[in-house]
C-alpha cells in the first residue's frame, strides 16, 4: 500500500492595522451569520428563498442523465434563488464543475433524510476531504487519481488531506433493473470500504469522503447509446449505492467517482456526454463539491439547529415530469408544515413512470426549465405565477362548503 499523504495548514493571517487615518468615525462591526445564501441578496424584510433541484440517478433523464448536462440549469436557478440544494448527479460534470457559493452539494441519501425532516444541513467554510481508492485499481490508474488530488490541492487550494487504499478489492458489479429500466448494482466487499472510511475518520478527522471504485470495463458497443446522448448511465446506479452506504454509516458527505480505462476516441460523441471523455478521471468535480458540502446534523431533542437549513425552509422543489416517486419528492409533497411548491418539468423525461397524477400529488407542470425558473422567480417575489399568463386568473369565488380550517382552497393547479 502506498504511504498516505497529509497536508497541514498552520500559518495564520496577520491582523489588519487597528487605525486608519482616513476614517474619522467608525461603527462597531457586526459579523454576519454563516448561511449558504447568496451574498448579493438585498431583501432584508423577507426570509431567504430556498429551492431543491432533483434529477434521480441512473434513470436516463433527458436533462441530467449524462455528464453534468443539468449543470446549466443549476447555474441559472442559483442566480434566482437565495439557496439551492441539489445532489452530485446534478452538480458533477466529471472533469468539469462550476463553483456556486449559494449551492449546497448534498448526497442523495442525505437529501432523503433532510426532506423527511430527520437531518438538517449545516453550511461550512470548508471540509477536510479524505480519499478512498479501491485496491482493485491498477497502478497507472491509481497514479492518475492521486495526481488529480494533488492538482486540486495546488491549483484550487482544496483541503484534500489524506488517501487510503482499501484492504480488499471492492469488486463493483452493475446492471440494469429489467423491471424499471434504471441502472443499479452492488459492491461485493462493502466492509472493506467501511473499514477504509473508519480509518480516515479516526486518523485524520476528515469531514467528507471521496470514493473511487474500479468499475468493470464495458465493451465499447455497450456504451454507444450513452455516448450519443440517448441511453442511460449504467455506472450511476451503483455509484449511488456506494455513496449511500458511507453516508448512512457515518453521516458525513460522500460522493463517488468511477475508475475506468479510457475509451477509444470517437467523432460521434454527444456534447452531453463529452465531459467524461476529456480526461483520465471523473474525480475533479467530486473533490470540488465535497470541499464545501454542508455537514449533516441528525436531528434530536438535544441537537442545536442554529444556523442550519431545515426541510421546513424549502420553498420549492423541481423534478422531472415522471420522477415524483422518490423518498425526497414524496416527503416534500406530503409535508404538513410549510409545504413547498412542487414543479414538474415535462421536457425532462426518464425511464420511470412516477407521475404526479399517478401518485395524487398536487404540482405545477411546466414545459421546460425556462418556465420552471420563471415560476420560481414569481413565487419568490410573492406573485401568483398564473397572473403572468393570459386568461389564467378567474373571478374569485366562495366555496360551497368551507374546510374545517376556514380557508378557501385555490383551484389553480398547473401551468402548461
Amino acid at each position: 500500500m502506498a504511504a498516505p499523504t497529509a497536508l497541514h495548514l498552520c500559518s495564520s493571517w496577520q491582523s489588519l492595522p487597528k487605525h486608519n487615518p482616513f476614517i474619522i468615525k467608525s461603527r462597531t462591526s457586526i459579523r454576519p451569520s454563516i448561511t449558504c445564501y447568496a451574498p448579493y441578496s438585498t431583501n432584508k424584510w423577507k426570509r431567504e428563498y430556498t429551492s431543491v433541484m432533483i434529477v434521480p440517478t441512473g434513470v436516463g433523464a433527458s436533462i441530467g442523465g449524462f455528464a453534468g448536462d443539468a449543470l446549466p440549469v443549476a447555474r441559472a436557478l442559483s442566480s434566482v434563488v437565495d439557496c439551492l440544494i441539489s445532489h452530485p448527479n446534478v452538480l458533477n460534470g466529471a472533469m468539469l464543475y462550476w463553483p456556486m457559493p449559494n449551492v449546497m452539494y448534498v448526497e442523495g441519501y442525505a437529501l432523503d433524510q433532510f426532506a423527511q425532516g430527520l437531518w438538517a444541513m449545516r453550511p461550512v467554510h470548508q471540509n477536510k476531504v479524505g480519499l478512498v481508492l479501491d485496491a482493485g485499481i491498477e497502478e497507472h490508474l491509481r497514479i492518475r487519481h492521486l495526481q488529480v488530488a494533488d492538482a486540486t490541492r495546488a491549483s484550487l487550494g482544496l483541503p484534500v488531506v489524506e488517501y487510503i487504499v482499501t484492504d480488499t478489492s471492492l469488486e463493483v458489479e452493475k446492471w440494469v433493473n429489467p423491471t424499471t429500466g434504471q441502472s443499479t448494482g452492488r459492491i461485493k466487499h462493502p466492509d472493506s470500504l467501511l473499514r477504509a472510511v473508519t480509518n480516515l475518520v479516526k486518523r485524520s478527522q476528515v469531514d467528507a469522503v471521496a470514493v473511487v471504485g474500479r468499475f468493470p470495463d464495458d465493451e465499447v458497443d455497450d456504451l454507444d447509446e450513452y455516448r450519443l446522448g440517448i441511453g442511460i448511465d449504467i455506472l450511476a446506479g451503483v455509484e449511488a449505492v456506494i455513496s449511500h452506504l458511507v453516508v448512512k454509516e457515518f453521516q458525513i458527505p460522500c460522493a463517488h467517482a468511477p475508475a475506468l480505462t479510457p475509451l477509444p476516441l470517437t467523432t460521434s460523441l454527444s456534447p452531453k456526454s463529452a465531459a467524461e471523455e476529456i480526461g483520465y478521471t471523473f474525480l475533479p468535480c467530486v473533490l470540488a463539491g465535497l470541499s464545501n458540502a454542508p455537514q449533516y446534523l441528525v436531528r434530536n431533542p438535544e441537537s442545536s439547529e442554529k444556523g442550519c437549513v431545515l426541510a421546513s425552509d424549502v420553498d420549492s422543489v423541481i423534478l422531472p415530469i415522471d420522477a415524483c416517486g422518490g423518498d425526497a419528492a414524496l416527503a416534500f409533497a406530503r409535508s404538513k408544515r410549510n409545504k413547498p411548491l412542487i414543479i414538474c418539468v415535462e421536457e425532462n423525461e426518464t425511464v420511470l413512470n412516477d407521475t404526479a397524477d399517478k401518485l395524487g400529488i398536487k404540482v405545477v407542470k411546466v414545459s421546460n426549465y425556462w418556465e420552471a425558473i420563471g415560476v420560481i422567480a414569481a413565487h419568490k417575489a410573492g406573485i401568483d405565477p398564473n397572473s403572468l399568463r393570459r386568461n389564467r386568473i378567474d373571478n374569485i369565488h366562495r366555496p360551497s362548503v368551507l374546510p374545517a380550517n376556514g380557508f378557501a382552497v385555490s383551484r389553480a393547479a398547473s401551468i402548461t
